[in-house]
């Protein structure tokens, strides 16, 4: 049972039945104090990585002045992650949370700490720039997934819609905030004293990662080779409907929307719109601050059963929003539309992930997430041909045409294709019996 926000310190297990005539609200999930920690520390890394994704993209395309250098970065982020995230899975499987925590934020703080010091004492070479999105994709890999299986460790399973929707507010939040104060940073600190402030925030998190009290880990997978447990999370991904069909709507942000957030607002800023540093913040920033409304959204939809629909509803309108903004000349309504295509974004977004996990069982849960977010090494790849397309378009608003019309076609063509996504309900993964049941279902 639920005690109180104050009482309660050691979550019940995903699927605890308690409280089940309670209507969730907003903040639901905030009376749980060991979520509340994941919150801050996941809000502070997001944080970090946004400030680094500006800044970064930023001295990439000041030094070479080359879209295809820009997306070339993310492509070499992407390399280190596809080669490790299925073997993340085992490892956040087998390895204690807290343990695993620490050390990957102390790899971060590492490698920013080591690029931030090259920076500040005039050592601005491309070449570092990849070395560190290489190491940073090493991190990922785990770090994305990990944070995933933590969120239905520390909340009961009807409360994982809700902590899932905060979770993605705050980091909306922060890349609604992040951008803009690294774009100011850059010119009160310079590149490097970025860096250097993303590795005191990582030493932040780690702090905070003391004081989760988790609660005692499954032990599945720990009897079984590392190979086997690979295979089990692919058999299972393979053989699950729900799971496979929204994992393959997931793979529509990386490769056709998020390019647009990535490795275009560079061009943008100093190509279409010819500002500098702050108009590229105030782009990403724009994204972010419609997030953080899509994110409040769906925290407040509480159970509202047509996830599915509203999935591919949110999925049209985003693409339309940034077909919109692409043909935009003034940076105002620019603005306004990219908060616009923010808000759907997350609602999407949310949802996505939402009925992923909630399709996933627990003794599975970071294998079969892992395998799942390969979907995020689509994104460099998308954004490795956005930037390039942008050279060869003379600019980046057909790209963003194209891309965004590709997504739209998906989303009709989903609606009416597939009823596995259209006619999904909430209660059809809330149920913790449903796992079983779908489990077996196989095309």
């Amino acid at each position: 049972m639920i005690d109180g926000p104050n009482k309660r310190t050691v979550p019940v297990a995903a699927g605890d039945p308690s409280d089940s005539a309670e209507k969730i609200g907003m903040f639901s999930s905030l009376r749980f104090r060991n979520f509340n920690l994941l919150l801050l520390g996941t809000t502070l890394s997001n944080a970090a990585q946004w400030i680094q994704q500006v800044t970064l993209s930023w001295l990439a395309y000041d030094l070479t002045g080359s879209g295809t250098v820009l997306g070339s970065i993310n492509v070499v982020r992407s390399i280190a992650s596809l080669g490790l995230t299925p073997v993340a899975g085992v490892v956040i499987d087998r390895v204690k949370r807290r343990t695993l925590l620490l050390m990957v934020k102390g790899w971060l703080f590492t490698i920013s700490l080591a690029l931030g010091l090259a920076l500040v004492l005039g050592y601005s070479s491309i070449a570092h720039l990849f070395i560190f999105a290489f190491l940073g994709g090493i991190a990922q890999a785990i770090d994305m997934s990990l944070r995933q299986v933590l969120v239905f460790d520390l909340v009961p399973r009807r409360f994982a819609p809700n902590a899932v929707a905060l979770i993605q507010t705050g980091w909306s939040l922060m890349r609604s905030l992040g951008p803009g104060i690294g774009g100011f940073l850059i010119l009160w600190f310079g590149p490097g004293g970025n860096f250097l402030i993303q590795a005191a925030a990582y030493v932040l998190i780690a702090i905070s990662i003391f004081w989760i009290q988790f609660p005692p880990q499954s032990s599945g997978g720990t009897h079984t080779g590392a190979l086997q447990n690979i295979r089990e999370g692919i058999l299972f991904v393979t053989k699950n409907r729900v799971t496979r069909s929204f994992m393959m709507m997931g793979w529509v942000l990386p490769l056709f929307i998020i390019p647009n957030y990535v490795a275009l607002p560079p061009i943008y800023a100093k190509d279409v719109f010819h500002g500098g540093p702050q108009t590229l913040g105030f782009l990403m920033s724009a994204v972010g601050a419609g997030g953080i409304a899509g994110g409040v959204v769906v925290a407040s939809l509480g159970s509202m059963e047509r996830r599915g629909i509203l999935q591919l509803v949110s999925l049209l309108l985003l693409s339309l929003t940034l077909i919109a903004f692409a043909y935009s000349t003034s940076l105002l309504v620019a603005l306004a539309l990219l908060a616009l295509s923010g808000f759907f974004e997350m609602i999407y977004l949310t949802t996505n992930q939402t009925l992923l996990q909630l399709s996933i069982p627990d003794h599975l849960r970071g294998r079969v997430t892992s395998i799942v977010n390969l979907n995020a090494v689509l994104s460099p790849l998308g954004a490795f041909a956005a930037g390039a397309g942008s050279d060869l378009f003379g600019g980046p608003k057909v790209v963003t045409i194209i891309l965004s019309s590709i997504a739209a076609v998906i989303a009709v063509v989903v609606f009416f294709a597939s009823p596995t996504v259209r006619d999904y309900r909430l209660s059809q993964a809330i149920v913790p019996e449903s796992i079983k049941t779908s489990a077996d279902s196989v095309t």
